[in-house]
């Protein structure tokens, strides 16, 4: 253990970790200081899809009280926005791997957080699907990468090859808004019995919560009790991001 410790501190000290963001010597874990006091944390979310809301509003936004949707609850860990956005798209689109790790540890440090509060939490991990051709081409799933350290700090069973993404529909992010429920709709498939799970499923970001309210519904037709949605980044619905 001693040798171990030795090797490490002297690799740190000759091989200093760089903050993911600014690309300067890193101090909080794979962050600097200032670049990780500086992530856009979300002060106030809707505690059902966790889009940002002023300090002096209801715990729902409008839009969930006037229609409730199929998830119970939604964890999100910071606003998409910079300087987040842009490592989600170096991360999806560049295939910057290895930004898997960090980010996902913002959303279990996050997730650890909001489930402590809830009498019943979770008691699976399931990774948002993409369709066979969208993987093929993007060559991993980004919502997989950050479920798998996810489960594992949480502690709970990942399970794969549970939620299917069966139609393979135009982008999310090349559509209005107005569009984007019918073009999700039937988009999800799960032969599994999930009766007595409550699910966390994990995705990168949310925008509408269209393509997560469809995966819920999915889920919970195969028997789930609850479905809460595990998210890196919640964008406000007032802004198009480019994202599903």
């Amino acid at each position: 253990m001693m040798q171990r410790r030795f090797w490490h501190a002297l690799l740190n000290a000759c091989f200093p970790a760089r903050c993911v963001s600014c690309g300067q010597q890193a101090r909080n874990g794979a962050w600097c200081h200032a670049c990780f006091a500086a992530l856009p944390r979300i002060e106030k979310g809707c505690a059902r899809c966790a889009t940002p809301l002023p300090p002096s509003a209801s715990a729902w936004c409008g839009a969930c009280l006037h229609r409730a949707p199929p998830f119970d609850a939604t964890i999100a860990a910071c606003r998409y926005t910079f300087p987040l956005d842009q490592l989600l798209q170096d991360f999806k689109y560049g295939r910057r791997l290895s930004l898997a790790a960090p980010l996902a540890q913002l959303m279990t440090d996050v997730c650890r957080q909001s489930l402590a509060a809830f009498q019943e939490p979770p008691t699976h991990v399931v990774a948002m699907p993409l369709s066979a051709k969208r993987q093929i081409e993007r060559g991993f799933n980004q919502a997989q990468e950050l479920a798998l350290p996810v489960a594992s700090a949480l502690k709970l069973p990942l399970l794969t090859d549970t939620l299917r993404r069966i139609k393979d529909a135009p982008k999310q992010a090349t559509l209005p808004w107005r569009e984007r429920h019918k073009n999700v709709r039937g988009a999800f498939a799960c032969h599994r019995n999930l009766s007595g799970h409550r699910i966390l499923l994990i995705d990168d970001v949310m925008t509408t919560g269209t393509t997560a309210a469809e995966a819920a519904k999915t889920l919970r037709k195969a028997g789930a009790e609850n479905v809460f949605i595990g998210v890196l980044a919640r964008a406000s619905t007032a802004q198009e991001t480019g994202v599903p």
